[in-house]
């Protein structure tokens, strides 16, 4: 149950950590640079909605963010991710895992100091390797899409924390307790990214 639990909980954590550094900071910084370019990685906990419980695994991103844009998209980007869960498998799922790769538009809010609070589209390609039936392994395909958002604020020079969300819809999957037809899968991501080229003056 605690393990099940600690995606949860770390989220929870870390945005009380930010929203108490944020609180009242409502200023841009006196003066920041940085690379259009940011790459990241961090440690995932999803529900695969195998009816299994929490899987963990890990995550991979960059971002690119344009830097002349008109003023009204100001904080809008672009987004490739890829992510395997395939860890903390039960007995009767002993080989369970799911993979996304995915691509689409991000725009963070830039308004508060220390922390900035963003949300995404993406579409990507999904893989998945189930027993159903012990014994008997299957693999399936799809083009998933995802929605999803969260918050990242700076710690140490050019790295930022992040804590993302995402919320996965697999069409035209069919399996014994979802006679609908799809897949749901969702769940947290923790992680810190390099900000190339960074100079904050607070």
């Amino acid at each position: 149950m605690l393990l099940k639990l600690s995606p949860r909980l770390i989220v929870a954590v870390l945005f009380l950590c930010a929203a108490h550094s944020a609180l009242a900071q409502t200023v841009p910084a006196a003066t920041e640079g940085r690379s259009p370019l940011a790459v990241g990685a961090g440690v995932s906990g999803y529900n695969p909605d195998f009816e299994h419980g929490d899987l963990l695994g890990g995550a991979i991103w960059i971002d690119y963010s344009p830097e002349r844009v008109p003023q009204m998209l100001h904080g809008i980007g672009l987004e490739v991710e890829a992510r395997d869960i395939s860890l903390n498998r039960s007995s009767t799922q002993p080989n369970l895992e799911e993979d996304t790769v995915e691509g689409g538009v991000f725009y963070s809010w830039h308004h508060y100091r220390f922390i900035r609070p963003y949300a995404k589209l993406m579409m990507g390609y999904g893989n998945t390797d189930d027993e159903l039936v012990i014994g008997v392994r299957h693999h399936d395909s799809r083009t998933v899409t995802i929605v999803g958002g969260g918050m990242e604020f700076p710690t140490i020079r050019a790295v930022w924390v992040r804590v993302d969300y995402e919320y996965q819809f697999w069409p035209d999957f069919y399996k014994n307790d979802n006679p609908a037809g799809y897949l749901t899968p969702q769940g947290f991501t923790v992680g810190a990214m390099y900000h190339f080229g960074t100079r904050h003056s607070y």
